[in-house]
């Protein structure tokens, strides 16, 4: 317990400084594993950026775990997946960003895992999906679904009929994200709803390229209608 302590601490006074993202290199004195459990209970910290900072930071621990072994990587994606069981408890706030880190950082671990993030966001019988009725916990679905289609378009591109149905949400977050997604996976049949979208003027804040952001609803699915084309 104690080292868990002394581990949390000292990741937090990284994430928490202005030079944080330069200072991550600084995490590669602990072994990856150590990292998990802290990186874990950071992502409900307090401090708003502190939460989003995790994932970066959890993206970099994992890269090394799965250098050192895949089958350690494989079982903490299962602990994830646990994480967002009702078994669980709901636990799920930021596993989705974690899960999608992992698979932005390891192949393998993409391709063996990529259908189960996917699924959280399926929403009809014809599908056997895993589908989140609570829409704060489909935020960072849809989020982790943006942050994989960064890097792995090819991998989301199966769930294209569901986030075109993510544009009707009635959270603005998971309307904005889910146009986010749209555009990166280059959803052609998406364009008229996300035309639509472009005077929609709710706000959200959210985590983009290393920092927040405050943006509209309508500025992601302009943003989305760009890629288009």
């Amino acid at each position: 317990m104690a080292k868990f302590r002394s581990t949390k601490k000292a990741v937090r006074e990284i994430l928490i400084q202005d030079d944080w993202q330069t200072r991550l290199v600084e995490l590669d004195v602990f072994r990856p594993g150590d990292l998990m459990s802290p990186l874990l209970n950071l992502r409900l910290d307090r401090d708003e950026a502190v939460r989003w900072r995790t994932v970066p930071a959890f993206g970099r621990a994992i890269a090394r775990l799965s250098e050192e072994s895949m089958e350690k990587t494989r079982t903490l994606m299962r602990t994830l997946m646990w994480y967002m069981n009702e078994e669980s408890g709901n636990l799920g706030w930021g596993i989705p960003h974690f899960m999608a880190e992992a698979m932005v950082q390891n192949e393998r671990i993409a391709t063996e895992f990529h259908k189960i993030l996917v699924s959280y966001i399926y929403c009809d019988e014809a599908c056997d999906g895993n589908f989140l009725d609570h829409p704060e916990l489909r935020r960072d679905v849809y989020w982790g679904l943006a942050r994989l289609a960064e890097v792995r378009p090819e991998l989301v591109v199966h769930g294209e009929r569901f986030l075109i149905i993510g544009l009707d949400d009635p959270d603005t977050y998971n309307r904005a994200y889910a146009a986010w997604v749209l555009g990166l996976i280059r959803a052609q049949d998406a364009r008229p709803r996300l035309e639509a979208l472009s005077s929609d003027t709710s706000e959200i804040r959210t985590f983009m390229d290393g920092q927040l952001v405050e943006t509209t609803v309508g500025h992601m699915a302009d943003e989305a209608v760009n890629r288009l084309d």
